[in-house]
């Protein structure tokens, strides 16, 4: 029995902070990215179609067009700071909460059955929303602001631009903290429903890539790869909830735009005046946004740039 006992392997050590300082540093080089093409989402998941089936975008390749035409190359990162900023703190949250939901529902043979990578991605997604909520409130807005402006500046209004700043505190003056959280359960089953089918694909895929020691992670590309393949399947499939978030956290609308009471009365009516499709709008950009998103975020990650370049273990 003592013999069993001394040929153990030693119970594998879980250091969080270098796991947070990964997932801040891969978020703020993945949203760097890709920020055009969210913007670019989010204008085409807000704008309704008329009563004669205009539209102010056609596609968008359209509303990328548009949109540098009105307001130039910085235009297209307009909210980007805000989400720079908060970014950080909600990709570290997401990644290593992952991990560490893993490391703790991780069976004694070492095995994780896929319910329990689903469970830790749940959780991961859960508790990411405590900073995701007020980042895509006021990410929305600085995103949607130049969609409104157009449609102002058309119909001969004025139409005055707020600063992320200023609109935090118009919201925390009206409203409270709980101002910086509206829609926060659409924001909820959006991101643990994504966690849920993107954390325990993507350590599928990843585990297949080719490696020289089984003990060593996958090269670099494989897991940009995985990242990308995994996170545009999830983006797609929560799709339908991410623009039922995004029209529940627009403040300001357009002309003849629609107010939502709850997340049914957005479903319902969205459901009855646009049909389903609607649920689907900005998909394919959703997937271009998310793909290189999460394959440079989960490649930056998983190359350890705490542990292996700055020397925090």
């Amino acid at each position: 029995m003592s013999g069993s006992k001394t040929n153990q392997p030693p119970p594998q050590q879980f250091n969080l902070l270098p796991k947070i300082i990964n997932g801040g540093i891969a978020g703020i080089i993945g949203v760097s990215v890709v920020f055009p093409l969210d913007l670019v989402k989010t204008r085409l998941q807000n704008q309704t179609v008329g009563p004669n089936g205009e539209r102010q975008y056609k596609n968008m390749l359209d509303c990328f067009k548009q949109t540098y035409r009105a307001e130039g190359y910085f235009g297209m990162y307009r909210g980007s700071a805000v989400n720079i900023i908060l970014i950080t703190p909600e990709k570290a949250i997401k990644l290593a909460a992952n991990d560490l939901f893993r490391y703790h529902l991780t069976l004694p043979d070492g095995s994780l059955p896929i319910v329990r990578q689903m469970c830790a991605g749940a959780l991961a997604g859960a508790c990411q929303i405590v900073i995701t909520t007020p980042m895509e409130l006021l990410k929305i807005q600085m995103q949607d602001a130049g969609r409104i402006a157009a449609q102002a500046k058309a119909e001969g209004r004025k139409f005055e631009r707020m600063t992320a700043m200023q609109l935090t505190r118009k919201l925390l003056k009206e409203r409270g903290i709980f101002g910086l959280y509206k829609g926060v359960t659409a924001t909820a089953a959006r991101d643990v429903s994504f966690s849920v089918v993107y954390f325990p694909l993507f350590a599928t895929l990843n585990d297949l890539g080719p490696r020289d020691n089984p003990a060593n992670p996958p090269p670099f590309w494989w897991s940009f790869m995985s990242g990308c393949a995994a996170g545009s399947t999830a983006a797609l499939a929560v799709n339908p909830l991410d623009v039922v978030k995004t029209r529940m956290q627009t403040i300001t609308k357009g002309s003849n735009e629609r107010q939502y009471s709850s997340i049914l009365d957005c479903v319902t009516k969205t459901l009855t005046q646009e049909g389903p499709t609607a649920f689907f709008k900005g998909g394919a950009c959703r997937m271009i946004v998310i793909a290189p998103l999460f394959g440079i975020a989960q490649s930056i990650y998983y190359i350890g740039l705490a542990e292996n370049y700055l020397g925090i273990k």
